[in-house]
């Protein structure tokens, strides 16, 4: 298996033939010629980059729909949430999980219309 990142070079062990860490992840990004085995680090922010054009381009049921097969899945840091000053900022990601506003007027909140093209916070 592969001893380096792809991307960044880093270190690291893939365990593809057992239960590899990758695969708690989601399995969101689209299929290149490039698959290559990447650092926790590189995948994260390749997924956020997927998502951050996802969050551009397309309509919300269509994240929604995108995000509701990992709803029951642990949250997952730098993903999920971020922890800023102390406190948990979660993400759009975590919030089109849950499937719905919760009212509390998040900042990353996707249902937010003043933000829907802002990037997200954590980029």
């Amino acid at each position: 298996m592969p001893t380096q990142c792809a991307l960044c070079q880093a270190s690291l062990s893939c365990s593809a033939d057992q239960q590899c860490w990758c695969m708690t992840l989601p399995n969101i990004l689209p299929l290149d010629s490039h698959n290559a085995c990447l650092c926790q680090s590189c995948l994260l922010t390749k997924i956020n980059h997927f998502l951050s054009e996802q969050y551009r381009s397309q309509p919300l049921e269509r994240l929604i729909s995108l995000a509701a097969p990992y709803q029951a899945t642990p949250a997952i840091a730098g993903l999920d949430f971020s922890i800023v000053q102390g406190k948990y900022m979660f993400h759009r990601w975590a919030h089109l999980k849950r499937g719905y506003c919760c009212g509390n007027g998040c900042q990353e909140c996707p249902w937010r219309t003043d933000n829907l093209n802002d990037p997200p916070l954590y980029l």
